[in-house]
């Protein structure tokens, strides 16, 4: 029998969810993000298969989704009900015999299987997952997660796909670096200006370069997303939370002191609240800050001691925000309160978070 890493993701999945309690939705254009209101401030969290079709895709504004698609049906956004349809997948995922599951995200997982056959048991972990829940999944299959979590959009919708070393040069080679699991814009800019382009390029770089760049441990481990390498291990410890945080985009700017020092206070207060269920104080204050029309900023600073204290925490994010002496109005805030570390620490490390794309 052969180990291999199967990486399944729900297709569409606050779409699919909003279909099933509203199955005359099926076939249509549907977005969901903020409160369903394409005339307020707020942007795509999903959009069906059907949507997609006009260009709508996650993160946009949804005043934007509305243009390209007027009858395109809005809806808001219900955590609860995500959280409880995420929570029957991983159990389906969890009941096929002989897995081991590492969550990912709401509506993604790595599954570790052996199986001399990883199609036929892909096949059958989607039926599973179907048959529990009424939902479909795309499924990749690696020897790596790289390669696993890759091969998944080659599947979709409803597929199975298989990148190895086999394959993965003949498949991967001549694409933009941006087709690799997290390289995004940014980076890819830095490699461009190293003469880096395509998925070849890079895993045929030597090591030097990449350091020079991002430094000893980042700059080798880009090297290996190139090559598609990386851990095949699937770890089934429970996640622990680095954070918690709470953002807020206004409907209306912020332009007073006042206005801003309440919003903050209230960001804290929700923060907090989190804390406290975990039992670990706020070690880092993150600020974020949206500008209108679209300029966002992050600020991070380290506080003297752990506090539980929302007072502390939102004059930190309040300094932090005067320090960039900057007055236009404020769209969006957010604050994130980084917490003190469990006993033991984060063992072992994680580097994905909890909520996955569409």
């Amino acid at each position: 029998m052969t180990g291999w890493v199967l990486h399944v993701d729900m297709d569409q999945f606050l779409a699919a969810v909003e279909i099933l309690r509203r199955p005359e939705l099926a076939g249509q254009p549907v977005v969901v993000g903020g409160r369903g209101d394409p005339t307020e401030r707020a942007v795509v969290s999903t959009a069906s298969y059907e949507a997609r079709k006009f260009g709508i895709r996650s993160g946009m504004p949804l005043k934007t989704a509305a243009r390209r698609c007027p009858d395109a049906v809005f809806l808001p956004v219900d955590f609860p009900v995500y959280e409880a349809a995420s929570a029957q997948v991983m159990d389906s995922l969890r009941a096929f015999p002989g897995t081991v599951v590492e969550v990912l995200g709401w509506d993604e997982a790595f599954v570790g299987v052996d199986s001399d056959a990883p199609e036929a048991t892909a096949r059958a972990l989607q039926a599973a997952v179907l048959g529990a829940t009424g939902l479909h999944c795309s499924i990749g299959i690696g020897d790596t997660k790289v390669r696993a979590k890759t091969a998944t959009e080659f599947g979709k919708p409803r597929g199975v796909y298989r990148l190895t070393r086999h394959n993965w040069m003949d498949v991967m080679g001549d694409r933009p670096t941006t087709a690799l699991w997290g390289v995004g814009n940014r980076i890819a800019e830095r490699l461009t200006g190293l003469g880096i382009v395509t998925v070849r390029e890079l895993a045929e770089s030597p090591d030097e370069p990449l350091i020079r760049e991002f430094g000893p441990n980042t700059g080798p481990h880009i090297g290996r997303l190139g090559r598609g390498g990386g851990s095949a291990a699937v770890d089934d410890t429970p996640w622990v939370a680095r954070a918690h945080g709470r953002e807020t985009t206004y409907q209306r700017n912020l332009t007073t002191p006042e206005e801003v020092a309440s919003a903050l206070r209230t960001l804290a207060d929700q923060a907090v609240e989190d804390l406290r269920r975990e039992g670990r104080g706020c070690v880092r204050v993150h600020l974020k800050v949206r500008f209108a029309p679209f300029f966002t900023v992050t600020r991070i600073r380290k506080l003297p001691e752990p506090t539980y204290d929302a007072a502390v925490i939102t004059q930190t994010a309040l300094e932090l925000l005067l320090k960039l002496h900057d007055d236009r109005p404020i769209r969006l805030l957010g604050v994130r309160a980084e917490m003190l570390p469990p006993e033991g620490g984060y063992d072992p490390p994680r580097t994905h978070g909890r909520r996955g794309g569409p």
